[in-house]
């Protein structure tokens, strides 16, 4: 999850579905998870970043898939429309949680939170949050 001095925070809108998210995606083999954020942020957002806290853990519980998210911070570029990408924006708390469906909209929200102590833990079941 990357945000903005004014507390904004980058979202994509999703070629494939329209769905709007934080930039991410799926690990290639033997690619380690830093590698790979990195990787998956430029590709969405043309952004280099550097990956920083880990806010949260995410289990899909329908797909069998855990989703990592990690505070990050800008290196270098611009955020731009990408081939994975239509729409690049930084979103305010309002915009996220009218745009994002729940089970996305949760990850940044747990990342927004003073939560010092430990990640956020969570299951979905692909449409809603289950715990």
């Amino acid at each position: 999850m990357i945000t903005g001095a004014d507390g904004r925070v980058l979202a994509v809108r999703r070629r494939d579905n329209g769905h709007w998210e934080s930039p991410g995606g799926v690990l290639e083999l033997e690619e380690s998870v830093y590698d790979g954020l990195r990787r998956e942020v430029e590709e969405e957002t043309g952004l280099l970043v550097e990956a920083g806290e880990l806010t949260g853990v995410y289990e899909n519980l329908a797909r069998g898939v855990v989703a990592l998210v990690f505070r990050c911070e800008v290196l270098s570029g611009s955020p731009r429309p990408t081939a994975e990408s239509a729409e690049v924006a930084w979103l305010t708390v309002a915009e996220v949680r009218e745009r994002m469906a729940e089970v996305y909209a949760v990850r940044v929200l747990d990342a927004l939170s003073d939560r010092s102590d430990r990640p956020a833990v969570r299951s979905h079941d692909g449409r809603r949050v289950t715990s």
